[in-house]
């Protein structure tokens, strides 16, 4: 049987209280109650839990991260630099995904009343800004990865998303191309309204215009029937900015069903650079997003504030890079 911090408080015939300032050293305890409390720590074998010295210590020395899904193709590569940073500082991470809606932030609003952990990163999930912007009011940290919505509330890192569309058409309109199809997520999210403004300012300086823009759910299958539907309907284009790698692979095999070549009849430039960018055929010219950086700066920022330092008073914001390979070469 586990020995509890109330078999050694009995035993030292002490207060729990006691026990817990003796295991955190706090100064009140006087010493010769302190080594007789340690005695009885090490006859009986007890061994505090970390959370429960964390607690004590009014710090858990734990990060929380709440994400919508891990299926996500990047939340990886985030996660990853969350953790490499998180377990550096000697912290642990408490990872909460929604995949069950309200049951999912149910379970995850209980863990924070629990003070399960000391921080927040979040990757925003659909339908929880209202419950993020409360905790923050109420005095917990939190830092968004990926700020979808620009809340200018909470500090966030972000990738270029304005350059990243504006090198997409760069790389496009210095190939020739004229008349581009821009292929972007929900218009509600911040990252797509940027990456289409960068990419029409771009054209726009060079006196190209996008008329052809399609709101996609950044789903392959939704890439696949967009362009479909496009050259169903008899529209034209000689080049796709996807505002995501998954809807741009949609987009390769929508092209290659209808016998399109790519890149010599249309270029297609993705956005992420997901693993299987470099797999696609033809392979995936895409904008990467330094997702691995951009989980490890928003650790970093959320450990910094959690030591008493303050928080940037406007989104950190990581370069972006045109990767090229065959679905768009450079000429």
């Amino acid at each position: 049987m586990r020995v509890t911090i109330a078999d050694v408080a009995q035993a030292a015939g002490v207060s729990k209280t006691t026990v817990s300032r003796v295991l955190n050293t706090r100064a009140e305890v006087d010493a010769s109650t302190a080594a007789k409390v340690r005695d009885v720590i090490n006859r009986m074998g007890y061994v505090p839990s970390s959370g429960a010295v964390g607690l004590a210590r009014g710090s858990s020395r734990t990060v929380g991260m709440l994400v919508p899904s891990l299926t996500w193709p990047w939340m990886g590569e985030v996660l990853q630099g969350v953790v490499d940073t998180v377990e550096a500082a000697d912290f642990g991470l408490l990872l909460f995904t929604c995949n069950r809606g309200t049951e999912s932030v149910a379970r995850f609003t209980h863990q924070v009343s629990a003070r399960a952990f000391d921080g927040l990163i979040v990757v925003e999930p659909e339908n929880t800004l209202d419950m993020l912007t409360a905790l923050h009011r109420d005095g917990l940290p939190v830092v968004l990865v990926d700020d979808r919505g620009h809340h200018p509330e909470f500090p966030s890192v972000t990738a270029a998303n304005f350059e990243g569309g504006a090198s997409a058409a760069r790389h496009l309109l210095a190939d020739g191309r004229r008349e581009p199809l821009v292929l972007t997520g929900p218009q509600r999210f911040g990252c797509v309204r940027d990456r289409l403004a960068g990419f029409r300012a771009t054209c726009a300086e060079r006196g190209i215009g996008v008329g052809l823009v399609a709101e996609g759910d950044f789903t392959e299958a939704d890439g696949r029937a967009c362009v479909r539907r496009l050259l169903a309907e008899g529209r034209e284009f000689d080049a796709v900015f996807a505002h995501n790698d998954l809807a741009a692979i949609g987009v390769l095999g929508a092209l290659r069903d209808v016998g399109r070549r790519v890149p010599d009849d249309v270029a297609v430039v993705g956005f992420d650079d997901i693993p299987v960018a470099r797999h696609t055929e033809p392979s995936l010219t895409t904008v990467r997003q330094p997702m691995r950086e951009m989980g490890e700066t928003a650790a970093r920022m959320l450990l910094a504030r959690l030591a008493g330092g303050a928080s940037p008073t406007s989104p950190v914001v990581l370069p972006t890079e045109v990767i090229v390979r065959g679905s768009a070469p450079a000429h």
